[in-house]
């Protein structure tokens, strides 16, 4: 994001700032002294307001200004007019987040995004403070920045929210159980008195992760290592006609291990086209479906997403932590080779339900 000498100028905080990460761990942190709120599964987003001006920064440093029009708006009327915010932007529909929804909000085309602002509107969550005024709140502990946050935004209304939080195990804990549902991916752990550190890792993050059994319908060569390392595995289910559908991939593997997959690999990949559920994805004109494993998109950002039919013979199990529509919102994780399954066993069937939970009753819970 560009950073010239206007931007931001009345602020303690001036942008670009990095936002401060977290550690992926397994379960709720022990001991005392910790703030839990919901994870929520959206577009990670740090807000400069000064004045007359907003600007809404991404994770990495980028403007999002263009594509939330009416987010900015509920800034400009809602915010203290000096403040720096950090939090996240979500699309809520049909009482739960939509992930993919959000995605299609990233267009280059105004006239696209003025209709999607109307047809899947954006909101945003808050849960930190920056700065507000002429005071830089970074070294202060978070919990004098999350009361802080509270009184800023006590008046908030939709689309501004202010996440909900707590410090009882126990309501972390059915959070973690129960809002899943909505949407949301897991709980955030935050030292009570922890200072913010702009991109580092010293919150925690606890994610629901499951386990499935996967048939092996491709792989893609490790970036520069063709012929000579694995880089990720294309998994796929069957749905109820039988059919084998593209549902993601793994790619947590050793430099050895990457190795080794090549010549594991190898017998799989003779004939593999022929008769392959996935033939047709290999024809250029199919180049444009994103349900291909070698699909293009705007969120591929010129990445070679090439891959090798195999024979969908193998079975693998994977751990995932939720699927998105029907495929894994993230790169699952290898567990191991199932030679005592046989591919026609994995299908979507064996996938956990995830029971459905409002998600107007966690914004509120924010209040």
């Amino acid at each position: 994001m560009a950073s010239g000498p206007q931007r931001g100028a009345g602020l303690a905080v001036r942008p670009p700032v990095l936002p401060m990460l977290a550690k992926r761990i397994g379960e709720l942190p022990g001991g005392e002294g910790w703030i839990f709120e919901p994870k929520w599964d959206g577009f990670r987003a740090l807000v400069f307001r000064d004045r007359d001006e907003c600007i809404v920064q991404s994770r990495d440093g980028k403007e999002l200004n263009r594509y939330f029009p009416e987010v900015v708006g509920s800034l400009l009327a809602q915010l203290p007019e000096r403040c720096v915010l950090d939090g996240e932007i979500v699309v809520a529909r049909g009482g739960a987040l939509d992930f993919e929804a959000l995605q299609q909000r990233i267009h280059p085309a105004a006239s696209r995004v003025t209709l999607l602002a109307r047809e899947s509107p954006a909101s945003i969550v808050f849960w930190d403070v920056l700065a507000e005024g002429d005071r830089d709140w970074q070294k202060s502990p978070f919990q004098d920045r999350r009361a802080l946050l509270e009184t800023l935004l006590c008046a908030a209304h939709p689309p501004v929210h202010v996440t909900p939080a707590t410090r009882d195990r126990s309501i972390a804990t059915d959070w973690f159980d129960r809002f899943e549902g909505a949407g949301l991916d897991g709980v955030m752990a935050k030292a009570a008195a922890g200072t913010y550190e702009p991109n580092q890792r010293v919150m925690f993050k606890v994610k629901h992760e499951r386990e499935c059994d996967c048939a092996v319908g491709g792989f893609r060569w490790h970036k520069g290592g063709a012929d000579t390392e694995i880089g990720s595995l294309l998994l796929g289910l069957h749905d109820p006609t039988g059919t084998l559908q593209h549902v993601g991939v793994c790619a947590n593997f050793s430099a050895l291990k990457r190795r080794e997959l090549v010549g594991l690999l190898t017998p799989y990949r003779r004939d593999a086209l022929v008769g392959h559920p996935w033939q047709h994805w290999a024809a250029p004109a199919h180049a444009a479906n994103s349900r291909a494993p070698g699909a293009k998109s705007r969120w591929s950002q010129g990445k070679d997403l090439s891959w090798e039919p195999l024979r969908p013979e193998l079975v693998a199990q994977v751990g995932y932590d939720h699927m998105q529509g029907t495929r894994f919102r993230h790169t699952a994780q290898f567990r191991r080779w199932r030679e005592d399954k046989k591919p026609i066993e994995c299908t979507f069937e064996q996938l956990e339900v995830v029971a459905p939970h409002e998600l107007a009753a966690i914004f509120a819970a924010g209040r």
